[in-house]
């Protein structure tokens, strides 16, 4: 079945065949392919490959690289269903999220093609006379993109979507845990270079490797920026690596995201919004709702109702009928084990979290999504744990409930289900949330291309995807023009 969609995505057999890497997949453990890993060399040769691209692609009018990222667009629609099947096998995504990642590729390019006649600066006065000032934007390099399992494709389209039409090229290392996606996106891609016609070669890179290519395009100075997705560990070295030789990065790490769910809540509207936010994609989202900020007066019905839903949810093969897939492997069940067993020590009750389905899978790990009560924001609460579990804690009142909200040291996304209009003001107000994303009456996931991305603190701050994302991937000129015959200084320097 994999080598059925990889021939119809365009990969060669060679490519997933012939390497030593054994490639898994989480549904039922077993071995789908063999790749080969990259290691130093062969990344330098691909920012090589990259920044001759760059010199020529820099040059191309922006409407005519959004040419390019509109083909690709068209590409993705053709081979949606294939793309995102194979979404579902490697990373474990039920299918309807599978497709759903896919169809957020072809937003970010509908959206990137936009953008190419958009790529305004400013007209500026100058207090001098006979001058005129402006700021303009121009590409900024090879843009490294590190992206992680849990999104194999949306990540890096965002990313390189935006690049392109800014007039960069781009070098992709994807996660070892989903290397196919990865050959199929750059088979993709290719396909659309092919109907464009005049693309330099080299313009999009992918290297498939570990540690030592990811670190040698962290450390390369030809790649002026780096956006990387994943653990809020792994930004912590590459941030400062990325500093050091004064390159920009894009960081999305770490999401410990929260809901308030207030007295006057709809709760029907804020269960719905619990469960998708908690246990979508097997709670492998940096946007999973992982906080239940609960007011005490309502926190046993919510409770109940959240269980019996729990109760509910279709937990097995993500390409059957099923809500909830598996985890992506035995490292991220134990982690999840060891987070309910310290949610205990730390006196919380725990609902849920076994391991399902262990007969008939032995080889991978589904887990039933776990509910644990807590009697305070302990430490396990405040680090982020990769899995589906939810923490319940009661408030009294609402800066008790804002103060826990923004007390752990992740920002990404968080939410409030209210029906008073101060509190909902308030929540998204600058003395609110201290997140990137303040949602109101919706859950913490789910977001949407047309806004930036990212978040605050551990998080990284970056932003990618919709708004004025497309500046991180510029560079900024500010230009004075003097079209007199004198020659004043600013602020009224004489120097004569």
């Amino acid at each position: 079945m994999v080598a059925g969609l990889l021939e119809r995505l365009g990969v060669a057999a060679e490519d997933y065949t012939q390497g030593d890497y054994p490639v898994h997949t989480p549904i039922d453990g077993s071995q789908i392919a063999s790749v080969k890993l990259l290691g130093k060399a062969e990344t330098i040769a691909r920012i090589d490959q990259a920044q001759s691209a760059f010199d020529a692609w820099r040059t191309v009018p922006a409407p005519r690289r959004g040419e390019l990222v509109r083909l690709f667009g068209e590409v993705l629609r053709e081979h949606k269903a294939d793309l995102g099947e194979l979404v579902s096998i490697e990373a474990g995504k039920i299918t309807q999220e599978g497709l759903g990642e896919v169809q957020e590729m072809i937003d970010i390019c509908d959206f990137a093609v936009g953008l190419s006649r958009q790529l305004y600066g400013l007209t500026i006065a100058s207090e001098r006379p006979g001058h005129h000032m402006r700021e303009t934007w121009h590409p900024l390099g090879v843009v490294g993109v590190i992206s992680a399992f849990n999104f194999p494709v949306a990540v890096w389209a965002w990313n390189t979507a935006l690049a392109l039409v800014a007039g960069n090229s781009v070098v992709w290392k994807p996660s070892e845990k989903t290397p196919l996606t990865a050959l199929a996106c750059q088979a993709l891609f290719e396909k659309a270079l092919k109907a464009f016609g005049d693309a330099p070669a080299g313009l999009a890179q992918l290297v498939i490797g570990g540690r030592e290519a990811g670190e040698a395009m962290v450390d390369d100075p030809r790649v002026p920026l780096v956006s990387a997705t994943g653990s809020t560990r792994m930004g912590r070295e590459v941030g400062p690596r990325v500093a050091a030789r004064f390159g920009r990065s894009i960081l999305e790490l770490g999401g410990n995201n929260a809901m308030i769910l207030a007295p006057s809540a709809d709760l029907d509207l804020a269960v719905r919004g619990i469960l998708f936010s908690a246990v979508g994609t097997a709670g492998q989202r940096c946007t999973t709702l992982r906080r239940l900020i609960v007011h005490r007066s309502i926190k046993d019905e919510v409770v109940a109702r959240v269980k019996a839903a729990y109760g509910k949810v279709r937990i097995g093969d993500p390409r059957k009928d099923n809500l909830v897939g598996p985890l992506i492997d035995k490292l991220s069940f134990d982690a999840m084990q060891g987070a309910l067993a310290k949610a205990r020590d730390e006196g919380g009750q725990v609902f849920g979290g076994e391991r399902q389905l262990a007969d008939q899978y032995p080889n991978a790990y589904y887990v039933s999504p776990a509910i644990a009560e807590m009697p305070a924001q302990s430490d396990v609460v405040r680090h982020e744990t990769f899995a589906p579990i939810l923490y319940v804690l009661a408030y009294d009142d609402f800066e008790e409930a804002l103060r826990l909200n923004n007390e752990v040291p992740q920002g990404l996304s968080s939410c409030i289900f209210t029906l008073d209009i101060r509190e909902a003001e308030r929540f998204q107000s600058a003395s609110g949330s201290d997140c990137g994303i303040a949602n109101v009456n919706i859950g913490t996931s789910g977001a949407e291309i047309g806004g930036a991305f990212g978040g605050e603190k551990e998080t990284g701050g970056g932003r990618e995807s919709g708004s004025d994302a497309w500046k991180g991937y510029m560079r900024r000129q500010t230009n004075t023009v003097n079209y007199s015959r004198e020659l004043p200084l600013a602020q009224g320097i004489v120097f004569d």
